[in-house]
């Protein structure tokens, strides 16, 4: 994808004044359901209406969505509130079905995107269609496999395209449920600017109590807009409950969100300002959390000297690991006098730690 300026057309002719919305419910469960929240949301700020009607999970017997019969939902939908409406898609068949049923925006999900003979079956029934088509990051943080899955399709003559970041999946304990790993979102961004970004805050999180400052930061990274799951019975959905909100509630993390255009240089100065601080404090805290993770890994080394009666301090050790980033940061422009500092600050730390262990 040489020229991808052409990819912005769809959400540039929106001429919108606030980040693109994308929400409703994790699954469509009822007509009943699927119609009260299309309703709660029809005046509101979200442009394209959501649900899932294949639901791809991980264990066999449990629920899987309710096929074909919700997108007549979805269809009903469109006829009564005018809303667009938007689902996912996993294989040819969903596609076909999708299409005839008129749905507007299909997304392709991060189960999928693994896969590149499923991103090409995909691609094959969606071959010419003038449809919006978002891919979600695969699961596993490949920056690679997510921009092959996304060239499938541009090269099936699929213009409309964007992309979702709903984090990554990861077998260490996390506050998220998925983890965002935002350097990996920036660096898409930096590769193709002028490819429709969109952040899903629900599947990141897990949580609807942290749904809102993952949107925010997603904002400030300059992020096009969000997928958010909503329910009015969020406890009892039929998936997903822990990460749904209720319409009430979605509207007014749209309100505090929103971000008007502006136009004029200071606001200009001030946006990108607001994005590079935005950038540091996804740093930041990699930083945090790399150190705590080094500081389970002293405490380990704690207690094996602890078993085996051995000094806390070796000073050999110590020089090399010092020497070696010496070397390494200064290849990366920082000076020895900073790395001295802060590996002297780590070190001590690790002592600390140490320390704790062995005195019990």
């Amino acid at each position: 994808m040489k020229n991808t300026k052409e990819l912005r057309t769809w959400l540039d002719a929106m001429n919108l004044t606030h980040p693109l919305v994308i929400a409703g419910p994790c699954s469509a469960e009822t007509e009943e359901q699927v119609l009260k929240i299309a309703h709660e949301l029809k005046d509101s700020d979200v442009n394209y209406y959501r649900a899932g009607i294949w639901k791809p999970r991980t264990r066999p017997g449990m629920f899987e969505g309710v096929g074909e019969i919700g997108l007549r939902w979805l269809k009903k939908v469109k006829q009564e509130t005018g809303m667009k409406t938007c689902t996912e898609v996993a294989n040819a068949a969903h596609v076909k079905l999708a299409m005839e049923y008129d749905v507007d925006l299909l997304w392709i999900g991060a189960r999928s995107t693994v896969s590149p003979f499923i991103m090409q079956e995909i691609a094959d029934a969606l071959q010419g269609t003038d449809k919006i088509v978002l891919v979600k990051n695969p699961v596993n943080p490949d920056l690679s496999l997510w921009l092959g899955g996304i060239e499938r399709l541009y090269k099936a003559g699929i213009k409309n395209l964007g992309a979702i970041h709903r984090g990554f999946s990861t077998y260490e304990k996390s506050k998220y449920r998925n983890i965002p790993e935002w350097q990996l979102a920036i660096e898409f961004q930096n590769k193709f600017p002028d490819l429709p970004l969109i952040c899903d805050p629900s599947h990141i999180t897990g949580n609807r109590e942290m749904i809102f400052d993952v949107s925010q930061t997603a904002l400030d990274l300059n992020y096009d807009g969000l997928m958010i799951e909503t329910h009015f019975d969020p406890d009892n959905a039929w998936s997903d409950a822990a990460q749904q909100v209720t319409p009430t509630k979605l509207i007014k993390i749209m309100e505090d969100l929103k971000i008007k255009k502006e136009t004029n240089t200071e606001a200009a100065y001030q946006s990108s300002l607001d994005n590079l601080r935005a950038q540091i404090n996804v740093v930041d805290g990699q930083l945090i959390e790399l150190l705590g993770k080094r500081m389970k890994v002293a405490d380990q080394i704690g207690q094996l000297k602890k078993d085996k009666n051995v000094a806390i301090l070796q000073s050999k050790r110590w020089n090399e690991i010092l020497g070696n980033m010496i070397l390494e940061g200064e290849s990366r422009g920082l000076s020895e006098e900073f790395i001295l500092k802060m590996f002297k600050a780590i070190h001590q730390e690790s002592i600390n730690h140490q320390e704790k262990i062995i005195n019990g």
